[in-house]
């Protein structure tokens, strides 16, 4: 007992811990991904913060110089409210000089001849003299490494260079804003970091959900349960997956049920004719031994049904050999027309004695390459296949078109046709229609799995066209080359 616990537990831990598992792999990836954010985050308020702080301040400033500029050009009264409140609201040092004044603006207070960063003003004038444009800047830093400041001069009055406007301004953040935001991009960090997690637990089970059903059904399907249902219901993929894996289910149903059905058919007739050889030779040994016409009868029974038998088991062999591709072909040039045409006489013995109407439309001569004795081989399985299942409407027609570089064969039968739920499986070694038509000519259902076995190693087209209460028409088509000259063939014969 406690072993079988054991093994439990370890089975649980290892699917715990399967990292190639598409809901861990979709949670881990997630995972990585916020934490990654959250390093990208912290790593731009580290190194890039200050800077990015400089550059936007430095555009800030100079965009308030402008706005002072055109204030002081249009309203020179009203100028000194504004540059009060612009110095105060943006913690910047503001400095007018006109002609015989000099005013000073810190956001506190409003005073005259402040030598507050009178080394700062004198040097950005100076720059502001020897340039040819009418406004300077430059970013200076404290020796201190306390941070930096911009230092900006322009001529305020278009028509006098002795109207200059200086500011100052601290390039770098507030300590307290620092810290806030530092603050701030932690609770980010949490809140992206659980974000994250939901939405990664959220949609691994989305995406594996449909794939753990699909799974559990297959394994259901794989223990021979075929009344099983694949839902692949979530994504488009999943969907079209179980649609797929139904139909395979299906398929494989219905093969089963005709490899059920094959293998009783086959059983049913190894043991008839078995059954009626011993017999037979019971019969000889007990009854008729003295009896010359008899037991010769007898003996031709034993005969027959073991010819029967031969064929059931050549059937069989050769079915398997084609699924081996242990066939091999005698290629050679021949009139595919003259080959049916001795097939159509072949049946002619069995139209007389059974009442078969069996018509032959023939084509003009059509030659291809191929196997002689295995294409004769696919038309008579084709008519044998036609007379088992006629019905009652003994008609038959057999008919050849050539067109281009093709020839076409037709087997046309008149009767019940094949169900449109089987026409699918017509050339599946297990199949047997449904219809039960009892004849003389006996059947194994590996016919038609011989003719696609050889049709397919001559590369030919072929197809059935059947419908339910009407018939069916077998075809093949093959490509057709130049007759063969003459003596060509007299080397062959020769």
């Amino acid at each position: 007992m406690a072993d079988h616990t054991g093994k439990r537990a370890s089975k649980r831990a290892r699917r715990r811990i399967d990292t190639s598992s598409i809901k861990t792999t979709t949670l881990l990836s997630f995972v990585v991904f916020a934490l990654f954010l959250v390093m990208v985050l912290w790593g731009l308020s580290n190194f890039f913060l200050n800077s990015f702080y400089e550059r936007a301040r430095s555009q800030e400033v100079i965009r308030t110089a402008e706005t002072l500029e055109t204030q002081f050009r249009q309203n020179n009264f009203g100028f000194g409210s504004l540059a009060l409140q612009t110095a105060s609201s943006n913690n910047i040092y503001i400095r007018i000089d006109v002609t015989d004044e000099a005013l000073i603006f810190d956001g506190t207070r409003e005073a005259e001849g402040s030598d507050t960063f009178e080394e700062d003003i004198n040097r950005i004038k100076a720059k502001l003299e020897a340039s040819a444009t009418e406004s300077i800047s430059e970013t200076r830093r404290d020796p201190s490494g306390m941070g930096s400041r911009l230092v900006y001069a322009s001529y305020i009055s278009a028509s006098s260079t002795d109207n200059v406007l200086c500011i100052i301004a601290p390039l770098y953040p507030d300590p307290v804003t620092v810290r806030i935001l530092r603050d701030m991009l932690i609770y980010i960090s949490f809140i992206v970091l659980v974000v994250s997690l939901l939405l990664a637990f959220a949609l691994s089970v989305r995406l594996s959900a449909p794939i753990e059903k699909l799974t559990r059904s297959a394994t259901e399907l794989s223990k021979g349960s075929h009344d099983v249902y694949f839902d692949g219901a979530g994504f488009t993929e999943t969907k079209e997956l179980a649609r797929a894996l139904n139909k395979a289910s299906y398929e494989m149903e219905r093969t089963d049920f005709y490899q059920r059905e094959i293998i009783a058919n086959v059983s049913h007739d190894l043991k008839t004719p078995l059954t009626m050889i011993r017999s037979y030779a019971e019969k000889i040994i007990d009854i008729t031994g003295d009896n010359p016409e008899k037991r010769n009868a007898d003996l031709n029974v034993i005969i027959s049904e073991t010819e029967h038998l031969n064929r059931l088991v050549t059937d069989m062999l050769s079915v398997s050999n084609l699924q081996s591709n242990n066939v091999v072909l005698n290629m050679e040039t021949f009139d595919l027309v003259e080959a049916a045409e001795s097939v159509y006489e072949s049946f002619l013995a069995l139209a007389t004695s059974e009442g078969f109407e069996i018509h032959f439309h023939p084509c003009k001569p059509a030659y291809i390459v191929g196997d002689r004795t295995r294409m004769t081989q696919v038309m008579t399985n084709f008519v044998s296949n036609a007379v088992k299942y006629s019905g009652d409407n003994k008609y038959i027609d057999i008919r050849l078109s050539k067109s281009s570089k093709k020839v076409t064969f037709h087997c046309i039968d008149h009767g019940m046709g094949i169900p449109s739920d089987e026409i699918g499986h017509v050339w599946d070694k297990y199949y047997r229609t449904s219809a039960n038509h009892e004849r003389g000519i006996e059947g194994t259902g590996l016919g038609l799995a011989i003719v696609k076995g050889i049709l397919n190693l001559h590369g030919a087209k072929y197809g059935v066209e059947s419908e339910e209460g009407k018939g069916s028409d077998f075809w093949f088509e093959m490509e057709t080359v130049k007759k063969p000259a003459a003596e060509d063939t007299e080397k062959k014969d020769g």
